[in-house]
């Protein structure tokens, strides 16, 4: 038993040493080296691994998928409701400045990938001509079992009732309803550092371990090889460009805070999800010195309206089809086709492939595209879709600097206290 010297002294005794003291802290294996060893083990086992045994991961990202989905509105209710109440009287400036930066930032990085792929796709691909392509998902390894797991209510229900009742709030005196929610954010944060931080790994094992065994993803990327590379180098653009607003905006060096931002790249490259990369972008977010009520207002929120990497992908990948099948590319179309798409991606879920299937109905209407091509942009685009969603959630946290500095002076809520919940783990 550990006993201190008489309450007077200034110092413990010798023998009343903090046991954290006594012997250095065991280095933790943080999320960012998990994530990339299970990239590596789902690729390398994918090619060895039985069928039979790989159905159990098939069947364990099926429900876990589920359960995501689950969680997704509660997240949004939990985190965004509380951040809004606590932003005080300028909540509904900060969320119209939030949505006009978010949709802004999509339709100019469609913009630049329409410009750039215009005058470069024709080039690089040359005569390639390809017919059709299977949808990857619907040739993925079967789950022995499925459970459903209905959400309360839907992604954009839970929006609006989060804006409703955050701005609600802030007209009434504090009392027990803001700090039912409250509570709610501590609870759904406590959800998060047990349950999802811990099993992202395992998730994202599985997911690259059912991409390498159905093998779309080499035929896709074999095919589109030249695109892919075209659409990673713009992404690299984009978010630089990003930060260094964010740099500028926060008096920061713009690399350093890009590079902070890395765990959240690297968690939404393997699970393809803006919505499950929610907790560890918030956590990156404020580590580049973004106050928690900023963060936790902004990051869910962008994780559903600002989808720029999706945006880009999609417009440089519509390009590309429409080249290789023989398409007129119709640059009036393709203009009003992303500035319509930036109005779909703000009611897109934040789920893997979410994009794509809510922009299909935009491709058929605006570009005409029919099933065929509409089933190859799928099959392209969700075998690389973790591209796209990294570049989305790193850029959340540009606009989150953004809005730091637009909030200086303009809203009543705590801007320096880092108080909230933190998930650990990360």
């Amino acid at each position: 038993m550990h006993t201190y010297s008489d309450a007077s002294s200034d110092a413990p005794s010798d023998t009343a040493v903090d046991p954290s003291a006594r012997a250095p802290r065991r280095k933790r294996f943080g999320l960012l080296p998990r994530i990339l060893l299970a990239i590596v083990l789902g690729i390398l086992l994918g090619l060895v691994m039985p069928e039979a045994l790989a159905r159990i991961f098939t069947t364990f990202n099926g429900v876990f998928s589920g359960f995501l989905g689950f969680l997704i509105p509660l997240i949004i209710v939990g985190l965004v409701t509380p951040a809004i109440a606590e932003l005080g009287h300028g909540a509904g400036k900060m969320l119209a400045a939030t949505a006009g930066i978010a949709y802004l930032s999509s339709i100019l990085c469609g913009l630049f990938a329409l410009a750039l792929s215009l005058f470069l796709l024709p080039r690089m691909l040359g005569g390639a001509r390809i017919d059709s392509l299977e949808n990857p998902e619907d040739s993925a390894i079967a789950a022995f079992f499925e459970i459903e797991i209905p959400p309360v209510f839907g992604v954009m229900t839970a929006l609006v009732l989060s804006f409703c009742l955050g701005i609600g709030l802030t007209l009434v005196k504090k009392g027990a309803l803001q700090e039912s929610f409250v509570q709610l954010r501590t609870i759904v944060v406590r959800i998060i550092e047990a349950i999802i931080i811990p099993l992202l790994p395992l998730y994202i094992f599985g997911m690259f371990l059912g991409l390498t065994m159905n093998g779309q993803i080499w035929t896709v990327i074999g095919t589109f090889l030249t695109v892919i590379l075209l659409v990673f180098g713009m992404t690299v653009a984009v978010l630089l460009a990003q930060y260094a607003a964010a740099g500028w905006a926060m008096g920061r060096n713009p690399l350093k805070m890009l590079w902070t931002m890395l765990p959240a790249y690297m968690t939404a490259l393997g699970t393809s999800s803006s919505a499950a990369t929610i907790p560890v972008t918030t956590e990156c977010t404020k580590r580049n010195g973004i106050p928690d009520a900023i963060a936790d207002f902004v990051i869910p929120l962008c994780a559903t309206i600002h989808l720029a990497g999706s945006t880009l992908k999609i417009t440089t990948f519509a390009v590309a089809i429409m080249i290789v099948t023989g398409m007129p590319l119709n640059i009036g179309a393709l203009v009003g086709f992303v500035f319509m798409l930036g109005v779909v991606m703000i009611a897109a879920p934040g789920v893997p492939g979410g994009a794509i299937m809510a922009a299909a109905g935009v491709l058929a209407s605006f570009l005409g595209f029919g099933e065929a091509a509409v089933g190859l942009m799928i099959a392209a685009y969700i075998a690389i879709d973790s591209f796209g969603t990294a570049t989305n959630v790193t850029g959340d946290g540009a606009i989150a600097a953004l809005m730091t500095r637009f909030s200086k002076g303009r809203i009543s809520g705590d801007m320096t206290a880092q108080h909230h919940p933190q998930v650990h783990g990360v």
